[in-house]
């Protein structure tokens, strides 16, 4: 999975957009995040129009990077501990030609993502692979350390009170 000692854990990723025309009568264009997958170099470095009838078109943004970092590792664990750990896809539209729009960044971090989210970005997600789930794992065992839980004081020691 392309990772040397001296950079931080990532994977190359490559992102497929789809595309509808007026998939409802008040859009022009309609969007979403058709995949995620691993990017070992067969790609290219370009992105490209795969297909595209007038009606639907796809389109392959290669070459993006899931990158890991130590502080992350909470929102690492919470995607992992939440039943369908996923890729979170944050992407754009172009502003100027709506009927464009590309991947911007890709994410393990449940963290990462809802910080994007309260930033009013687009975030889509996609199940993650059980390849991938394995190695988010490995470095999230290695990297996640729980909060401490707060002890708390049993009410026999509060006043009247506070109980």
């Amino acid at each position: 999975m392309g990772l040397h000692m001296s950079e931080r854990p990532s994977l190359s990723v490559a992102v497929l957009i789809e595309r509808r025309k007026q998939p409802t009568r008040w859009e022009d264009w309609g969007f979403r995040i058709a995949d995620v997958a691993l990017d070992e170099g067969g790609f290219g470095d370009t992105p490209r129009t795969l297909r595209d009838d007038g009606q639907t078109a796809q389109f392959l943004y290669p070459g993006l990077k899931a990158t890991l970092y130590a502080d992350e590792a909470e929102g690492y664990y919470l995607n992992l501990t939440s039943g369908q750990p996923v890729w979170f896809v944050m992407w754009r539209i172009d502003d100027a030609d709506p009927s464009r729009a590309w991947p911007e960044l890709v994410t393990l971090s449940y963290n990462e993502a809802g910080r994007l989210l309260d930033a009013q970005e687009r975030v889509d997600n996609l199940p993650l692979p059980t390849a991938v789930r394995g190695w988010l794992q490995g470095f999230t065992d290695e990297h996640h350390r729980p909060e401490p839980k707060r002890r708390q004081r049993p009410a026999s020691f509060q006043s009247p009170d506070r109980r």
